[in-house]
């Protein structure tokens, strides 16, 4: 399954299942931000459950003529997609509202009975490529997305296909939904055919019937029912992905609370004890990676040698990617079966992998330190298993604030930065609790201790330590000395103090 989210659809559910996965914060009413949040705000507003749409994708391995085929497909839908952009983009205002779906279908037709390269190609496809462009408008109002933007080739390659088989539509209770005329809605439905327990096919316009590899149905198992399909070309390969709504996967009986703390040294380190790093490219790879480079700004500029070095070596990063998405479906599916509530450590990726470049006035430093910084976190993964577990695990997934976790003991809850002697290595000061300081972190997410004030500690009576709320961390502050002002107990109405302290 993929781990791109499409769009949410409501339904209703039970008080068992009161929470939704994914989704921006902010975007829920009263700011929710995390997935526990989403489901207390499900429970009191009626039990609506918010289930999102994701991505199923598969190999395809068209022939070279069914190649070709779809290489104008995506061609079309790049060329009309950027017509709508430039379109928009000289649209200023008091001209009046700017065309939408409807019209741009109209000036399509139009354009296709003046462009033979256009009406070569199937209009279908063309225009879904406009559906796209308005969903990108209608989000970037709605949701705080971007405005649409150009469409490159060798980029940007792709088309989504609308289902040619029509098909009656039910109502929830299995009758059948008909309109005001009292006659049945029909909808559309992808066609597509199982030919083994590996294979499959779908048929795509203007291409017949192209075959695409089920990497993820075993034996017995059903194909993908969607009204639509996306296809997509990237680095020398097709890949074929249907809109799908996944069943939430069961917990075990175990209801157990699992901290994951996220590292580039480790990349999830458990609360009990186990390490998982994500796979990445051998020493040989990279090294394959490091001579195709080479190799390819040696060539001559717009040489047949040049392109087919960098297909070499974005073949071998491609590998790179698919490890990596492979391994966090495996481990996002395994925490979501095994513990009954995941949490992580709350992570800004997107600031954390800033780049320190800067600017001509303000130029930045250690560039290229911070560029390799930033690629070994980007090739954790961190992101996308926090995302897929969420989908997963909806309601059972939360964020922990990342301040402090990795300084608190877990023992005792002292915080000092000292105990953390290295990388791997940490050993409270206080009570000299030692172990893993990853394994320390994780512990601490369980128990979701993060962004808590450390306390301070103070000798008492006896020599015993005692917390208070003050932190260690603070600067020194002036002690206010001399006769205070009034004593304990003393009665301020009394008029004795004044007359103990005249004002003169």
């Amino acid at each position: 399954m993929g781990e791109t989210v499409v769009r949410p659809t409501l339904s209703r559910c039970d008080n068992s299942e009161l929470t939704v996965a994914g989704g921006r914060a902010g975007r829920w009413p009263g700011a929710v931000t995390r997935t526990g949040d989403v489901g207390r705000w499900c429970a009191r507003s009626g039990n609506v459950l918010a289930r999102f749409t994701v991505m199923a994708r598969f190999r395809m391995y068209p022939t070279s003529e069914q190649a070709g085929v779809m290489l104008g497909h995506c061609a079309h839908a790049r060329y009309v997609w950027n017509l709508a952009v430039e379109q928009h983009a000289h649209w200023y205002k008091g001209r009046g509202a700017a065309p939408g779906f409807a019209e741009q279908c109209r000036q399509l037709t139009e354009a296709r009975r003046d462009n033979a390269w256009l009406a070569a190609g199937n209009a279908d496809v063309q225009q879904q490529a406009l559906k796209d462009f308005a969903k990108a408008k209608n989000a970037m109002f709605a949701s705080g997305f971007g405005e649409p933007t150009w469409r490159r080739k060798h980029v940007h390659e792709g088309f989504r296909v609308i289902g040619t088989d029509r098909v009656g539509e039910f109502e929830a209770d299995g009758s059948p939904k008909l309109n005001a005329r009292g006659r049945q809605v029909m909808g559309r439905s992808v066609v597509v055919h199982r030919l083994n327990r590996r294979w499959a096919r779908v048929k795509v316009p203007g291409c017949g019937w192209v075959r695409f590899r089920l990497s993820r149905n075993s034996k017995g198992s059903e194909l993908p029912k969607a009204k639509t399909f996306r296809v997509t070309y990237r680095n020398g390969r097709w890949h074929i992905a249907f809109a799908v709504i996944p069943a939430p996967i069961a917990e075990s009986g175990a209801r157990g609370v699992i901290g994951i703390d996220r590292g580039v040294r480790i990349t999830a380190a458990l609360s009990d004890g186990r390490i998982l790093n994500c796979p990445q490219l051998t020493v040989k790879e990279r090294a394959q990676v490091r001579k195709h480079q080479r190799r390819a700004a040696r060539a001559p500029k717009a040489s047949e040698q040049k392109s087919a070095e960098y297909a070499r070596a974005a073949g071998l990063k491609a590998r790179e990617a698919d490890r990596r998405k492979d391994w966090c479906e495996k481990t996002s599916t395994m925490l979501a079966r095994t513990y009954g509530l995941v949490r992580f450590e709350k992570l800004n990726i997107k600031n954390m992998t800033r780049s320190a470049r800067g600017s001509t006035e303000q130029p930045g430093r250690q560039v290229k330190q911070k560029a390799g910084l930033n690629r070994v976190i980007l090739a954790q993964g961190w992101g996308l298993l926090r995302r897929r577990t969420g989908h997963k695990a909806p309601g059972r997934v939360e964020d922990v604030p990342a301040p402090y976790t990795s300084l608190r003991c877990s023992a005792c809850g002292w915080i000092d930065k000292n105990s953390r002697k290295s990388q791997a290595e940490f050993v409270c000061s206080f009570c000299g609790f030692t172990c893993n300081a990853d394994e320390n972190a994780a512990a601490n997410v369980a128990a979701g201790q993060g962004g808590i004030p450390r306390p301070r500690r103070t000798a008492g009576a006896g020599g015993v330590t005692t917390a208070t709320g003050r932190s260690n961390t603070r600067e020194p502050q002036p002690i206010r000395v001399g006769i205070p002002l009034f004593q304990e107990g003393e009665d301020v109405n009394s008029g004795y103090a004044s007359s103990r302290f005249p004002v003169s």
